[in-house]
């Protein structure tokens, strides 16, 4: 018997695909699943990218009739295939409960694939709009009123390590250049981590954020619009931006330390690589020293002089951001939990 349909609006369809263990499928192609999805979805596709494709050709060159025939025709083989997967992945959740299945606008494709799982018996709830409803619904909940702390300091200052730190105290914190895989303090993605499209981060960010108490501060790293080739969503940047920043000061041999510790273990050609990509800038005697100490296996030397150039970089950003709401924290010669510490002390003393 099949179980009777049911749609609901997007707050109610994500508090139910974000119950430990619910099943989320996304019907879209699998290009379009790579280019963004709700997080914790899996692709669950009706067509593949090429029948995507010929469907839409069909539908937009000789009209809805002849592209839903096609569709038909290319579903029909895939059906009991559809169920059985459908039937695997549903016995694996807890308690049971409905699958959660969206698609682009909430029309043929996951009402097709929901009347099929309906049909054989699966609970399935549908996202009314789809992922484009979705969408829309981020740019008001990226720009809320975040109670956020950001944390800044000079390259080096081991900002990422410290909000481990913050975390493990009992602190909210969310890791934007996690979400973003962009690491690395000087060289950025010296490793060449593949980055989530800029839409798929949003979809992160708010993902990280919808699990926090917006009553308690949230601790983020103090950061440009862009992290690699991520764009921060504008409206969070904004709100950010307009929240107090708590400035790390560690000293040059902190700085040094942590720099080396983070590079150690790289390939040289990689860090040869990174002040090559920097040598415009960094100046061409400059890098060849900066070259000669790699060569010499001289890290620290090697450090010293990056941190040169990125501190006047960090400086020149200061004197635009001149009437950023900076609190400055000494945070020289302590270790990372250390410094956490004195955070929370003088975001406690700010009232934050």
């Amino acid at each position: 018997m099949a179980v009777p349909e049911r749609k609901v609006e997007p707050g109610e369809f994500l508090k139910g695909a974000r119950e430990a263990g619910a099943l989320l499928l996304d019907a879209r192609s699998p290009y379009e699943f790579a280019e963004a999805h709700i997080p914790g979805a899996q692709s669950f596709p009706l067509f593949d990218d090429a029948e995507r494709a010929e469907v839409g050709t069909l539908y937009k060159q000789v009209g809805r009739e002849a592209a839903v025939e096609r569709g038909l025709e290319l579903i029909g083989p895939k059906m009991a295939r559809l169920v059985r997967e459908a039937k695997t992945l549903f016995a694996e959740t807890p308690d049971r409960r409905p699958i959660h299945l969206y698609c682009w606008r909430g029309g043929m494709r996951s009402g097709s694939l929901g009347w099929l799982l309906r049909t054989a018996g699966l609970p399935v709830v549908l996202l009314e709009g789809g992922y484009k409803a979705y969408k829309q619904t981020l740019p008001e909940f990226m720009g809320r009123s975040w109670p956020l702390v950001r944390v800044g300091g000079y390259t080096g200052s081991a900002k990422t390590a410290v909000l481990a730190e913050l975390a493990k105290a009992g602190e909210q914190v969310v890791d934007l250049e996690g979400l973003a895989r962009h690491f690395g303090s000087a060289f950025g993605n010296l490793e060449r981590h593949p980055q989530p499209t800029s839409e798929h981060f949003r979809n992160l960010l708010a993902d990280a954020l919808d699990g926090l108490d917006a009553s308690r501060r949230i601790w983020v790293e103090n950061e440009s619009r862009r992290i690699g080739k991520v764009h921060l969503p504008e409206p969070f940047y904004q709100r950010m931006i307009a929240c107090p920043a708590l400035e790390m000061l560690r000293t040059t041999d902190d700085r040094v330390d942590h720099l080396v510790e983070m590079y150690g273990a790289f390939d040289m050609g990689l860090l040869r690589q990174g002040f090559e990509a920097i040598r415009a800038e960094l100046g061409g005697v400059e890098t060849e020293e900066a070259l000669k100490a790699l060569d010499a296996e001289d890290l620290a030397k090697g450090a010293r002089i990056a941190l040169a150039y990125y501190d006047r970089t960090y400086e020149h950003g200061l004197q635009k951001r001149a009437g950023d709401r900076r609190h400055p924290v000494d945070c020289g010669g302590v270790s990372l939990a250390d410094c956490a510490v004195r955070l929370i002390a003088e975001a406690d003393r700010l009232g934050l």
